[in-house]
């Protein structure tokens, strides 16, 4: 039996209902398990991976093969509550599918379910990824080793929703689709007294100020107008009454940089400003920058442009080239290990990534999984 539409809403309905965390998605890998076994066949392999308990792989074994495909499917939600009022909300209070993990999920699923009764020339594994918010799925996935061996993958693949496109349309370009990004995490530590006597101390508060406007010139004057990048704060926490200078100050935002080139230099920028402030002020500034597996997602050129042709020339996909985003993804650890492609599916929503109100049109759902099954299977057709 083809892979329905009716199939495809019920899968991301019922993933919808239970949103877990980075590396607590334990219902989640047992709804896909249970489904994926219903499947089995005597050409798929299911694999388990101790070290890495949510995640999943499922091998398809192919029937003349000169590569081996892979498709990944993120598995985590967001911790957000969710304010959508669907029949099929949220049950874990505080958790919610608002990035559209739950599509990604049911497309893997379809595509399980389809080669699962269409044997694939090649061989395909589909990675079923947990932790992609957080926590760092893709790089743990990557550097224990698991595409290795027997489950060696030559080129990767994978989507992303985007509510800014209509339900359906396939979107991506031959370079970098996202940025790389470095969680930025500051402490100024001071010396706190009487506001009435600021000789006496050494306020966090006033150079936190400075130390804020120093670092918007990392994007302004030390990097490339071309290549662009971002630094962001996004919190500043800090003393507790009108009177009292605080001790200390705790700073918090994001770096961002289309590639891992630049995004090296703006953190080793940061650094370096960091430490003049901390001397010029004479205070202590602890400084965290941890990008773990946000690495720029750079779409290999060749297999972007194979993509893109194979996109163009099907009068019945929808598709337009992406413009670069700032938006973050740990695909890009994979893609920095594997050469492969991500692409933007349309959803049709005018609520952003991350919305509590984020209500997907799953009329997006069967021209995504007929686009990717579709070009799978064509890629399998070229031969060496």
């Amino acid at each position: 039996m083809p892979v329905s539409e009716e199939d495809l809403k019920t899968y991301r309905r019922d993933l919808h209902k239970i949103p877990e965390l980075a590396l607590a998605e334990f219902k989640t890998h047992r709804y896909l398990l249970e489904k994926i076994q219903s499947w089995q066949t005597n050409f798929m392999t299911i694999r388990q991976v101790e070290e890495l308990p949510t995640a999943m792989l499922v091998k398809f074994s192919g029937t003349d093969p000169s590569r081996t495909v892979g498709y990944r499917a993120d598995i985590d939600a967001l911790p957000v509550t969710e304010d959508t009022g669907l029949p099929f909300e949220s049950t874990h209070k505080g958790v919610m599918h608002a990035c559209g993990h739950d599509v990604h999920m049911s497309l893997a699923l379809g595509l399980v379910q389809y080669f699962s009764e269409h044997q694939p020339k090649d061989n395909l594994i589909v990675f079923f990824q947990p932790a992609e918010e957080s926590k760092s799925g893709g790089k743990l996935a990557v550097d224990l080793g698991i595409f290795e061996g027997e489950w060696h993958t030559d080129e990767f693949y994978g989507i992303h929703d985007q509510p800014n496109l209509p339900a359906g349309t396939l979107s991506t370009l031959a370079g970098t689709l996202f940025a790389g990004t470095a969680e930025l995490e500051i402490d100024i530590h001071g010396q706190g007294g009487h506001a009435a006597y600021p000789h006496l101390g050494k306020d966090p508060i006033v150079i936190s100020a400075e130390l804020i406007m120093l670092l918007q010139t990392v994007v302004s004057r030390d990097v490339d107008p071309i290549e662009g990048g971002v630094v962001s704060l996004g919190m500043i926490s800090g003393g507790f009454t009108n009177n009292v200078i605080p001790d200390t100050v705790h700073l918090a935002g994001t770096v961002r940089s289309m590639t891992k080139d630049g995004l090296d230099k703006m953190t080793t920028r940061i650094r370096q400003i960091v430490e003049g402030v901390a001397l010029a002020n004479d205070v202590k500034i602890n400084v965290r920058l941890e990008t773990g597996s946000y690495l720029p997602v750079e779409n290999n050129p060749d297999l972007a442009n194979n993509l893109l042709s194979f996109m163009e020339q099907r009068q019945d996909i929808a598709f337009e080239e992406a413009k670069p985003a700032m938006t973050g993804e740990d695909f890009g650890y994979i893609l920095q290990h594997i050469p492969g492609v991500m692409l933007w599916l349309g959803v049709n929503d005018n609520h952003s990534l991350h919305s509590a109100k984020l209500n997907i049109d799953e009329a997006a759902l069967l021209p995504g999984f007929n686009a990717l099954k579709d070009f799978i299977e064509w890629r399998m057709s070229q031969g060496e």
